[in-house]
């Protein structure tokens, strides 16, 4: 059983060998729609906090195991489309998508400008659900209304993909997963990690593509639990998280 144990660990500690980005948040518990936010950095064996941590907002529903490199398939309630529930493991950061032409100075990570024909595709029943498509705006899909990205709306100024069921995508497990910018201090998403437009262009300022940047969203009690098997920030180290 010891053994077991050991190289179960050492699997799951393989899973952030090379990354050296870190972005956790750590939710008081599984129905919670608010926490806090910080962004770690590798240094050795540990992690060392890069900036202050700040408050972000869940789903309206709270949190649910989702589909990412670690947590898939652990015991407990998953993510399925339109359960208002934020997807709980670690997952791999992807690309930004913005309203702009150029993303914030300073800031040197893979983006695509949102234009008419950007869609990010949520039906489940489609063989490019959770994809994101462009087509040709003059000439739209019947979906197209319901799925696409620009609509003039501030909170999507700028989302940052987390990839959940994204490797591949399963059918019901959940869409469009981001960061993007919150609709008032007190207003849970739908799915989404959100915040307030200045941290979220810190973040996205932080992010370096070579650096392997992560997220990892768990409630406390798991993050207590799987944090050192998960080679994750101590709870000494992710201090400010904890409610």
């Amino acid at each position: 059983m010891v053994l077991a144990l050991a190289l179960m660990a050492r699997a799951f500690a393989g899973e952030l060998d090379g990354v050296k980005q870190l972005v956790v948040s750590i939710a008081p518990t599984w129905d919670s729609t608010t926490g806090r936010l910080q962004c770690f950095e590798r240094q050795g064996a540990g992690w060392v906090a890069s900036g202050p941590a700040w408050p972000v907002l869940y789903g309206k529903h709270g949190l649910a195991w989702g589909r990412g490199v670690l947590g898939t398939g652990a015991p407990g309630q998953h993510k399925v489309e339109r359960d208002g529930r934020a997807p709980s493991g670690v997952f791999r950061i992807g690309k930004i998508y913005t309203y702009d032409s150029a993303l914030p100075a300073g800031a040197k990570y893979p983006f695509h400008t949102v234009g008419a024909g950007d869609a990010w595709v949520d039906n489940v029943n489609s063989p490019d659900y959770n994809r994101h498509l462009t087509v040709d705006p003059a000439n739209p899909p019947p979906w197209f209304a319901k799925q696409k990205m620009r609509h003039g709306d501030f909170a999507y100024r700028w989302l940052v993909e987390i990839r959940h069921n994204s490797d591949p995508p399963a059918a019901g497990a959940g869409s469009a997963i981001f960061f993007h910018i919150r609709r008032g201090p007190e207003r849970p998403s739908a799915g989404c990690t959100t915040m307030a437009e200045g941290n979220l262009v810190t973040l996205i300022k932080w992010l370096r593509a070579d650096q392997r940047p992560h997220y990892a969203l768990l409630p406390r009690a798991e993050y207590e639990a799987k944090w050192k098997a998960w080679s994750l920030p101590s709870p000494r180290e992710a201090a400010a998280l904890l409610p």
